[in-house]
């Protein structure tokens, strides 16, 4: 249920600034509006904030698995400790260029051995410069058929030859790639190499046993966001000699809001929002529709405040979808046990974790009607009472069931159809319904968008699987549900009869178009026979891989066929969830609805973190 809204401003004298941003923070139920996103302080603080999480990505990063070990600290400790892991981060970047750079500069002179590069300076000073290049076979013969150059061939392990000419350079008319001389010997470049690993080793270690602290860390980033939202608003307050703010409050805590405003001598105006307002959504989750919270929070989908709640449905037909596409009780047992490994090592379900359970228990409930268990056969005629679960009409397996193959595939398809009939229908009724309630006269147009509903359904059993039907009753009908909406469409609460009408007619065009898209989309269900079969194919297919190597010496080749094969389906299955179950939901079954999930959620303006944490920054 979308909660209802109460659009508010409060208001106070200009000295009183500070003591209404605590006091409003302390009340935590107003959720602030036109907030403004930057300001000098928040921007301060923002930089500050990025400082501690860049240290807390690289703890969590660093952090072995298996150590569990947690110390809170705060205050001064804390700040000591963050100091020294800054200088430790900071120092382990430098060493890492600075290692790059001298094994570049290693690998750069090793090729002329170990000298010490002191020895050729001293030469230069006592009027002998000494240029080294290196030079290919050609050029190393001119030098020795040229008298006039004094060269000296060095060791050199690298690709071509190395020389050192006395006194002048190479001239230019012969190609040669000069070296320039190093800073340090070989053995000097080696040392401090291996003095630089041992202490990236080091500060590597200081890192890792710091990722105890990542509990403080995240507290301490909670407080910086505290201050960043607390900047924010004060930004954000409007007004001369009296200043006010404004937002939403939830009906459910109008009271504790006035109460708020009154105890603290506040002014303050509520009204319920009107036509151009954007209040926040508020979504309440009752029972079991709680579980589907995670999926809107992964895919970032929040319902305008005007919008429907679709979780209890969402919940219902996702389930169904996920049991269709994924399509095999084998599947959902290995989603049972994964559920169940997951309650058992958290020891509490969490809402995922029972989510996990309805879907792994609808799959295999879906799976056994099939006959599906890893898409096996075999599995059906070792095991008859498997056989007792199956709906023949919806099998897999038609020759272990005695049907037909053709029959049993176009009865799924009509699964399919009724499904997507269901689904669509529903979301005109649900407008219907809500129309009425409103006294809008484009309820009549709903129910036209039903009608056609129904007869595209129709046109869709006769298209795909050729089923017979009242091909005149579903023209008919077609046209009756067009004509509605287009007279319809555009009518509602306060639009005279004959400028809605004007209206609707106006869109002629896109109620045409939008019929073809309907039936489209009712067409579009049958992706849940087709992934299901998709699915199941490559099941076979790599069970009929490993079937000749069950015995003997390849045995464990066929186990590991068998094992990788279902683990990629599995994982190409849970994709096509993601791609076909929630399009079908949030795309197909909104679109009925009108949704444009174009809300934001209700983000009160409170406090955060207990004072203990706010010590850290």
């Amino acid at each position: 249920m979308i909660e209802k809204m109460k659009k508010v401003v409060i208001l106070a004298e200009a000295g009183g600034k500070a003591r209404l941003l605590e006091s409003l923070r302390r009340a935590g139920v107003m959720h602030v509006t036109d907030i403004v996103r930057k300001s000098q302080a928040s921007e301060d603080y923002e930089s500050k904030r990025a400082e501690y999480a860049r240290v807390l990505q690289i703890l969590e990063e660093r952090r072995d698995k298996k150590d569990k070990a947690e110390t809170l600290i705060s205050g001064e400790d804390f700040k000591r400790i963050h100091q020294g892991l800054k200088n430790a981060v900071e120092r382990e970047a430098e060493l890492k260029d600075s290692i790059i750079a001298l094994q570049n500069e290693r690998e750069r002179i090793l090729p002329f051995g170990e000298f010490d590069p002191g020895e050729l300076k001293a030469l230069a000073e006592e009027g002998i410069p000494l240029y080294l290049y290196t030079v290919g076979k050609k050029e190393l013969e001119t030098l020795r058929e040229n008298e006039s150059i004094s060269f000296i061939p060095v060791a050199y392990s690298g690709k071509g030859n190395a020389v050192a000419l006395l006194y002048s350079p190479m001239p230019r008319e012969i190609p040669a790639q000069p070296f320039s001389l190093p800073e340090r010997s070989l053995a000097s470049l080696d040392a401090e190499l291996l003095a630089e690993r041992e202490e990236l080793k080091e500060k590597g270690n200081i890192i890792r046993s710091a990722s105890r602290y990542i509990a403080s860390y995240k507290a301490c980033i909670a407080s910086w966001d505290e201050k960043i939202t607390f900047e924010r608003v004060s930004a954000s307050v409007s007004g001369d000699d009296i200043i006010y703010l404004q937002g939403y409050v939830p009906e459910k805590y109008e009271k504790k809001f006035r109460r708020f405003a009154e105890d603290e001598s506040f002014a303050y105006a509520i009204s319920d929002p009107e036509g151009d307002d954007n209040p926040p959504t508020l979504v309440s989750y009752k029972g079991i529709t709680r579980i589907v919270k995670p999926i809107f929070d992964i895919l970032g989908t929040v319902p305008g405040y005007t919008e429907y709640d679709i979780s209890s449905y969402f919940l219902v037909f996702f389930s169904l979808f996920f049991a269709m596409i994924i399509g095999d009780a084998g599947y959902g047992l290995v989603f049972l046990i994964l559920a169940v490994i997951m309650h058992v090592k958290s020891k509490k379900a969490s809402d995922i974790n029972i989510l996990l359970y309805v879907l792994s228990v609808v799959t295999i409930i879906w799976g056994a009607l099939t006959g599906t268990w890893f898409g096996s056969e075999a599995i059906l005629l070792k095991f008859p009472f498997l056989q007792r679960l199956i709906i023949p009409a919806v099998t897999n397996f038609p020759d272990v069931v005695g049907v037909d193959s053709t029959w049993a595939q176009n009865m799924l398809m009509k699964f399919c159809f009724i499904l997507g009939a269901v689904q669509l229908g529903l979301a005109r009724v649900m407008n219907i319904v809500r129309k009425a309630k409103e006294k809008d006269l484009s309820l009549v147009a709903e129910a036209g968008w039903f009608i056609d509903v129904v007869m595209l359904y129709l046109m869709a059993l006769y298209l795909v699987i050729g089923q017979a039907v009242p091909f005149g009753l579903i023209i008919g009908g077609i046209a009756a549900g067009f004509i509605l909406v287009c007279c319809f469409s555009a009518q509602g609460p306060g639009v005279r009869f004959v400028d809605g009408l004007k209206a609707s007619l106006g869109g002629f065009f896109t109620t045409f178009l939008d019929t073809i898209s309907c039936f489209s989309n009712i067409m579009s269900y049958i992706r849940l026979f087709a992934v299901g079969m998709a699915s199941l194919a490559i099941a076979q297919s790599f069970n009929g891989m490993a079937e000749g190597m069950l015995s003997g010496a390849l045995i464990p080749v066929g186990i590991a066929i068998i094992a990788v094969g279902h683990l990629l389906n599995l994982v190409m299955g849970i994709l096509s969830v993601v791609v076909h179950g929630v399009r079908l939901n949030l795309l197909e079954f909104s679109g009925a609805l009108g949704m444009e999930w174009t809300g934001y959620n209700y983000e009160p303006f409170r406090k955060m973190v207990n004072d203990k944490a706010a010590e850290n920054s």
